[in-house]
């Protein structure tokens, strides 16, 4: 059993040698053969008989392509295995000398900071890049998780699924520096889960591509807004790309009397205190904590946790939520928003095929989240406006769940029926009433396909009621300006045919 900590790093050294091989599909025998040595050396090396060597964890590296993991645990191990001076003498050493060649992206200095707001948390976080690959680098993937109750895992999953982290109320912006000019930085969502988001930060706008080229540097900045009903009393740092300096700042109003303290986790030790203390400052009405340190390891998660002394005692309903609510917190926006009484701008399709595809991809990967929280018998549709996006489009899921969604690029009503009847619709929008509105029992619906063709398709009963809904949201109306004068909402409360199909 080892104890000591070279004894660990060694280990650990040989664990990220296994797994990156592992994930290339390489055995043994074909990684020494790739790197030069006898076809026991890697054998040995992952069952720690023999260890690990500049050379051979350089070749190592350099094969496996590992983006700087691979040294980073060689480093680790060696500057335990030599004395303290020579140690501090290397980590001295300029960025482009401490990894070897064709490592990758490398981070030299990540700031990030998390004002307590009223609009909930505003993080900053700035990061100064380096490419000490051979490739140019062209995107940054980013994470974004929250965890409102992170003692709590069973009640923070509940209180996620109903409220879900959106990328609407995220307001993320992205922007890139270098030589003193900053340009704005498009971005596109990889992955999208309720309390969990990774998001590619690209290096272009409209106006042009920046890529990040081998040997050059540039300074990454991305800021995004958490509500307070989604973010617990914390905030970590997890070191996914070797860096050499990493700081924390937390701003937190002094009047709630906050208490700060930090622990540490890394793949060799189990969670611990910070190994360096937390320093605080006033500045007028906020606190100010700071936390820093130099070359964290690869896989590395700091974490700072605080609890507010002052803070008023939460009302007893206050995880009540309303369904309006409910819908304002997937990103719906709601009535009253000058973006929903506004026609939306039509595609230039086939060149904004691209465009128009994210766009239904955020409409497609919404929808799948409302079909979790309620059952929509009648069917369900969302158009761009109510995610904020002015564009044409819309997403209609038919009553029939198995059947595939309708998707509406710019569409435009050419015939309806002389033959009308009254339903009950309810809207994403405002989802605390639903409203008797006369609808024609037929529509024909001209809209765009990708490559730019038009066609007509005819839709009848309930599709024709779910159609037109989404069609008077692009045109900038809602349901409420079809019923006839003097009708009145029904509240959510009273009304009695939720989870039922329209009949007709």
């Amino acid at each position: 059993m080892t104890t000591s900590p070279l004894d660990r790093a060694a280990d650990s050294f040989a664990a990220e040698l296994a797994r990156q091989r592992m994930e290339r599909g390489l055995s043994k025998k074909q990684l020494a053969t790739l790197m030069g040595f006898d076809p026991s050396y890697v054998s040995h090396v992952e069952g720690r008989r023999h260890r690990p060597t500049e050379d051979f964890a350089r070749r190592a590296e350099a094969v496996l392509e590992a983006s700087g993991a691979i040294w980073q645990r060689f480093r680790e191990y060696d500057h335990l295995r030599h004395a303290r001076t020579e140690r501090s003498q290397r980590e001295s050493a300029p960025p482009d000398r401490w990894l070897p060649p064709g490592t990758g992206l490398i981070v030299e200095s990540e700031t990030a900071n998390l004002t307590h707001t009223d609009a909930g948390y505003r993080c900053v976080i700035r990061r100064e890049l380096y490419n000490a690959g051979t490739e140019p680098v062209t995107r940054y993937l980013v994470r974004i998780a929250v965890d409102r109750y992170p003692n709590d895992p069973g009640r923070s999953n509940r209180h996620h699924r109903e409220r879900p982290l959106t990328f609407a109320e995220l307001q993320l912006s992205a922007y890139r520096e270098e030589a003193g000019e900053r340009e704005v930085m498009h971005w596109r969502a990889k992955h999208d889960r309720d309390a969990f988001k990774e998001i590619w930060l690209i290096f272009e706008n409209t106006e042009r591509r920046f890529p990040l080229y081998p040997g050059h540097r540039a300074t990454i900045e991305y800021t995004y807004l958490v509500g307070r009903d989604k973010w617990g009393p914390w905030f970590q740092r997890a070191v996914r790309v070797p860096t050499r300096h990493l700081a924390i700042r937390l701003d937190l109003p002094a009047e709630l009397d906050p208490q700060v303290w930090g622990a540490e986790t890394s793949l060799s030790a189990e969670e611990g205190p910070l190994r360096t203390a937390i320093d605080r400052h006033d500045e007028g009405a906020r606190a100010i904590f700071d936390w820093a340190t130099d070359d964290p390891p690869l896989n590395a998660r700091y974490r700072l946790l605080w609890r507010f002394r002052a803070e008023p005692e939460p009302e007893p309903d206050a995880d009540r939520v309303r369904p309006s609510e409910r819908m304002r917190a997937l990103g719906i926006v709601q009535r009253g928003a000058d973006l929903l009484r506004q026609p939306a701008r039509p595609f230039d399709l086939p060149s904004e095929e691209t465009v128009a595809r994210q766009v239904v991809d955020r409409l497609v990967t919404a929808l799948a989240r409302l079909d979790e929280l309620h059952p929509f018998a009648k069917g369900v549709g969302i158009a761009a406006p109510q995610l904020g996006i002015g564009r044409a489009a819309a997403v209609i899921r038919p009553p029939d769940r198995t059947a595939e969604p309708l998707v509406l690029l710019n569409p435009r009503v050419v015939d309806t029926a002389v033959e009308t009847d009254e339903q009950y619709e309810g809207c994403l929008s405002f989802f605390d009433h639903r409203g008797l509105v006369p609808r024609p029992l037929r529509l024909d619906v001209e809209h765009a396909q990708l490559d730019g063709s038009r066609v007509i398709t005819s839709f009848e009963f309930g599709m024709a009621r779910l159609v037109a809904h989404e069609v008077d949201h692009l045109d900038g109306r809602l349901y409420i300006d079809r019923m006839a004068p003097g009708v009145p909402l029904v509240p959510i409360e009273e009304y009695r045919e939720s989870g039922h199909p329209w009949r007709y």
